[in-house]
């Protein structure tokens, strides 16, 4: 697809990296979260337009979190993805830096907060699209309560997330804390996290983030 600006085969790209997970939105939650000082960028709280959680949905109950490990992969059955999971830091602005340009098939997980499956919320980026092909987290704003998110980790363990909640948080009245800040004290939680909305062509940006929530209910050798 193209962004109709004539720009590089990155644009789109360039316009997902400004992630709206801000560092000073992430220290709201303390060190449960982050560990690391506040910073510069505050985010704007606003209304939430989501899939949420159909009525009388049986989801179940969370595991005990586990230890700590680095993720190596990630699985969506239902979508049919399988990608590898890279640490990526922070950029100057304090948003998470999403995976390289070249790579849209990749997932970055934020390495300087929560490791999938241990107790807080572990945060993960990826890629809509590019300039020409669908990405790594092109349909994860289809998924619905009840499925399942796979984290391989290097513990030789796999941690089974079921989603709870599918929202898409408009840009221009983003909430962080409504996205990033955990739903339940005690456990281990995911949160996937893309471009959603439109893709604004004034803007060279889109609209709006995607944001998947999922919590830990199990584990595979």
């Amino acid at each position: 697809m193209s962004d109709g600006a004539g720009s590089t085969g990155t644009g789109r790209l360039v316009t997902c990296a400004a992630w709206a997970v801000l560092l000073f939105g992430l220290w709201l939650w303390g060190r449960e979260l982050t560990g690391i000082p506040p910073g510069t960028s505050g985010a704007a709280t606003g209304d939430v337009a989501g899939v949420g959680r159909p009525a009388g949905a049986e989801l179940p109950p969370a595991a005990e979190p586990l230890g700590d490990a680095l993720p190596q992969r990630i699985d969506i059955p239902e979508l049919g993805v399988q990608a590898p999971v890279v640490g990526r830091g922070l950029d100057r602005q304090g948003a998470i830096e999403p995976p390289p340009f070249d790579q849209p098939g990749v997932v970055g997980w934020y390495a300087a907060g929560v490791k999938p499956g241990a107790v807080g919320t572990a945060l993960m980026v990826g890629h809509v699209d590019t300039t020409t092909r669908p990405a790594v987290f092109y349909k994860i704003s289809t998924m619905q309560p009840g499925e399942t998110v796979r984290v391989v980790r290097a513990d030789g363990r796999v941690a089974d997330f079921t989603v709870d909640d599918v929202q898409v948080l408009p840009r221009d009245d983003f909430d962080a804390r409504q996205a990033y800040g955990p739903r339940q004290a005690g456990r281990a939680e995911l949160r996937l996290i893309t471009c959603g909305g439109s893709f604004d062509r004034a803007t060279h940006r889109y609209t709006a983030n995607v944001v998947v929530s999922a919590y830990l209910t199990g584990t595979e050798p």
